[in-house]
């Protein structure tokens, strides 16, 4: 939903990023109800990021509210060992203009891209899944060294399976 533009003299006015804030109120709506995170730390808002980028990057995302197909698609695109990643990179590609080299006239575009940004660059401090196992048998159960086990981790790789499960719990 972008305000009426008209080509010529008409002072320039100020685009409004109407799909991306949609997008994101939607991912909000969807992580507020899972309650699985204060929405005050990081990893809220990684997942948050996640799922907005997913929404806003998917086919027909804005026009339709979330009808269970829409559900579907958000949960096959947001499950774990999919080429998430890959395919994000690859949408945010195809939807910068030919020539443009990235200019700014898209706000939501522009958006996108600096949640994206945010998402790779930051690392958040995270279970070490990998190390999270059963013990050997000569090991009691929880040793403090599996307790202590953790890793920097792009902010994504947190936020997709956060987002995939508010999905799952909607």
């Amino acid at each position: 939903m972008r305000p009426e533009r008209h080509d010529g003299t008409s002072g320039g006015g100020l685009l409004v990023p109407m799909d991306w804030m949609y997008a994101e109120y939607i991912a909000d709506e969807l992580l507020v109800t899972g309650d699985l995170m204060e929405p005050t730390t990081l990893e809220y808002r990684a997942g948050r990021d996640a799922l907005a980028l997913t929404i806003f990057l998917s086919e027909g995302a804005v026009a339709d509210a979330l009808p269970a197909a829409r559900v579907d698609e958000l949960r096959l695109l947001t499950a774990y060992g999919a080429a998430w990643r890959h395919w994000v990179c690859a949408r945010l590609d195809a939807q910068e203009p030919p020539g443009s080299e990235g200019s700014p006239a898209d706000p939501d575009l522009a958006l996108a891209r600096a949640a994206w940004r945010w998402l790779e660059e930051t690392e958040l401090l995270a279970a070490d899944l990998d190390a999270i196992g059963p013990p050997p048998p000569w090991e009691p159960a929880g040793t403090e060294e599996e307790r202590e086990a953790q890793v920097w981790t792009p902010a994504w790789q947190l936020g997709l399976p956060l987002g995939h499960l508010a999905i799952h719990l909607y």
